[in-house]
């Protein structure tokens, strides 16, 4: 290793490092179409050693969807190279307004608002929405916040919010704290992930069911989305974590 490199390294070892991961198991949220995780025990101790199976489908827990999820013939997990996996941090925080409305759905004001207070949003970075729906986990019945007519109700991206951050600001990817990119009211409008889909249009990825995103500032931090590589994979369980400035 270069001095550079290490001092590099010792400097952000100095640093605050905040964990954006749940913990999850058969019991978390997760997608209503999915089957809750299963773990088992496959050796004990008294074996020799301690081993677990694990099944779940690769949307779970907080996780990053390659474009392959929903854009056919485009890269899968493991078509991902290294250094679009770490990116300098943006977080826009509407955690009140969503307090005030489980519908709240990011609009391009909202994007300039932010910008009118801590700048323009840079090319190349990773843009997260703050709505502290992270703080109803793991209850699942919070989390999927269902109204009377057994409706999700969720915050989430304007698909007009996202064409903004990736057309005119040249963002890399994005992340949110909920199930699914587009808020719960648009997809029942649409009929369909249009914010998804786009999002992943752009060959690249996003994070689904960040945390802790109220312990990072708006600027200045930056993220690391570290993921297993499994072969020809939609998507897979992340361990995202960010480095604060």
């Amino acid at each position: 290793m270069s001095n550079e490199l290490l001092k590099a390294f010792n400097l952000i070892k100095e640093k605050e490092w905040i964990d954006l991961t749940h913990t999850f198991g058969p019991d978390s949220p997760h997608f209503a179409a999915f089957d809750s995780a299963e773990f088992n025990t496959l050796f004990t101790h008294d074996d020799g050693f301690f081993a677990q199976s694990f099944k779940f489908a690769g949307q779970y827990g907080t996780h990053l969807d390659a474009p392959i999820h929903f854009v056919r013939n485009t890269r899968y997990l493991d078509g991902l190279e290294l250094k679009e996996l770490v990116l300098p941090l943006i977080v826009i925080d509407k955690s009140k307004e969503v307090e005030e409305n489980h519908d709240f759905t990011l609009g391009i004001a909202d994007i300039l608002k932010f910008e009118e207070e801590y700048g323009m949003i840079e090319e190349g970075t990773f843009v997260a929405l703050r709505t502290d729906w992270s703080k109803r986990w793991p209850n699942r019945e919070a989390f999927e916040n269902k109204d009377v007519h057994g409706d999700n109700r969720a915050p989430g991206w304007s698909l007009e919010s996202l064409k903004f951050l990736f057309e005119e600001r040249k963002i890399k990817a994005v992340g949110h704290e909920t199930f699914d990119t587009d808020s719960a009211v648009d997809f029942k409008k649409n009929g369909s992930l249009l914010g998804e889909y786009y999002v992943l249009e752009q060959d690249t990825y996003q994070v689904e069911l960040l945390t802790n995103l109220d312990k990072v500032p708006a600027k200045g931090a930056v993220i690391f989305n570290m993921v297993p590589k499994p072969e020809k994979a939609s998507g897979f369980p992340v361990r995202s974590f960010a480095i604060l400035p």
